[in-house]
């Protein structure tokens, strides 16, 4: 013969347990995904302020070969204000229309990449060196106007 329980389980205290371990499972990932959108969104300002201030650094150098290291300089120090690396990850990349060779001539446009990638936070190393990333980048166009002088 089945024996049933008397009366009701008591189920006091089940609550408090099942509502941390449900909001350990929803906050934990909900609060990774606003950290990643975050760097994601710092390194895309960056990029953007980056690509601004190498464009206007290229465009009112002396000559082709100092607008080239100044752009360097500008785009390099706009990530850094962002905790950001130029050289350690970055990419720069200045070309002209009509003619590549002579960008600082009148009539001609500067076209200004810079390129970065966001590594996800809190990544741990054990999963090799190539871990997720998400590239973020920004284009960025100067007309050296018609009216100013050519420089070499």
């Amino acid at each position: 013969m089945i024996r049933f329980a008397e009366g009701p389980r008591d189920d006091r205290g089940t609550a408090l347990i099942e509502v941390t371990w449900l909001s350990i499972l929803l906050l934990v990932p909900l609060v990774y995904i606003v950290l990643a959108v975050f760097e994601v969104q710092r390194a895309a300002f960056a990029v953007t302020a980056a690509s601004r201030a190498a464009g206007r650094a290229f465009s009112i150098a002396p000559s082709q070969d100092v607008g080239r290291e100044q752009a360097h300089r500008a785009a390099a120090v706009a990530l850094a204000d962002q905790g950001l690396d130029l050289d350690g990850h970055g990419s720069l990349r200045i070309t002209c229309r009509p003619d590549p060779d002579r960008c600082l001539t009148p009539g001609s446009v500067i076209e200004v990449y810079v390129g970065y990638p966001v590594a996800l936070p809190l990544m741990p190393t054990a999963l090799g060196a190539d871990t997720p990333s998400i590239d973020v980048d920004a284009e960025h166009e100067v007309p050296y106007g018609r009216f100013r002088e050519a420089r070499p």
